[in-house]
């Protein structure tokens, strides 16, 4: 699955448009690599999003087409999460 839709599915990122923006900007990797919007997602890959003040590292357990938000939080494992320094 592109790493856009999965995260909109995911709610890690509430539009994929913003998704997509995020991804393009190079602020987010995949395995330690910078991703591009379509970029493969499987389970088991590890991402570190950066956005909103925040890096938000965390492991990608379910890919799926789309997702019962009170479920989405299945489908990712937060691994840690840091404040930006200002």
């Amino acid at each position: 699955m592109r790493l856009d839709k999965w995260l909109k599915v995911s709610r890690l990122i509430k539009r994929r448009t913003v998704a997509k923006e995020v991804c393009d900007a190079g602020r987010i990797t995949v395995n330690g690599r910078p991703a591009k919007a379509g970029s493969d997602v499987k389970p088991g890959d590890k991402l570190a999003i950066t956005y909103a003040g925040k890096v938000t590292e965390a492991e990608v357990l379910l890919v799926a087409e789309s997702m019962r938000v009170e479920l989405c939080p299945t489908m990712y494992r937060i691994i840690g999460e840091n404040r930006l320094e200002d």
